[in-house]
């Protein structure tokens, strides 16, 4: 007799929630955002080494999380594909502050979301109740990026 062990094997894929499309590393600049560890992260710094006799070219990037800020390195074959998160850009209204939670009321589908305050002091210093922001969904996440306009 024999006996079968079935063993589901978790893929980076499948630690992405979100709307994410898949591109080659060799296309990756500094800036882009890409997915690294299942977190949406800007693009740091990358370095590509040339193939040895027996190896294909490889790839060191150093991306920051744009939500924790975690500093994470990822090296693999310049031939492989990434995880690129779609960005969806909205436009809000602040409708509360309370600590470090914001509440935002979107444009266009008037759905209310809260979200943290964002890291710059430029930006916190500024959000306040009737204040007009752009946000940012990734993965799901929303993260507030900018001010727009005040109340008209």
């Amino acid at each position: 007799m024999y006996n079968l062990i079935f063993v589901k094997v978790k893929s980076m894929s499948e630690d992405i929630s979100g709307d994410v499309k898949y591109v080659p590393i060799s296309k990756i600049k500094e800036g882009h955002y890409i997915v690294i560890e299942g977190e949406p992260s800007r693009v740091v710094s990358i370095s590509k080494s040339k193939p040895g006799k027996h190896g294909s070219a490889k790839a060191r990037i150093v991306a920051v999380g744009v939500f924790d800020g975690v500093k994470r390195t990822l090296i693999k074959p310049v031939s492989d594909k990434i995880p690129v998160p779609i960005i969806e850009k909205r436009e809000g209204q602040v409708i509360n502050v309370s600590g470090d939670i914001v509440e935002i009321m979107d444009s266009e589908t008037y759905e209310v979301l809260e979200m943290r305050m964002p890291e710059e002091e430029t930006l916190r210093d500024k959000i306040e109740p009737g204040i007009y922001v752009e946000y940012w969904v990734m993965l799901g996440k929303p993260k507030i990026v900018s001010l727009k306009r005040t109340r008209e």
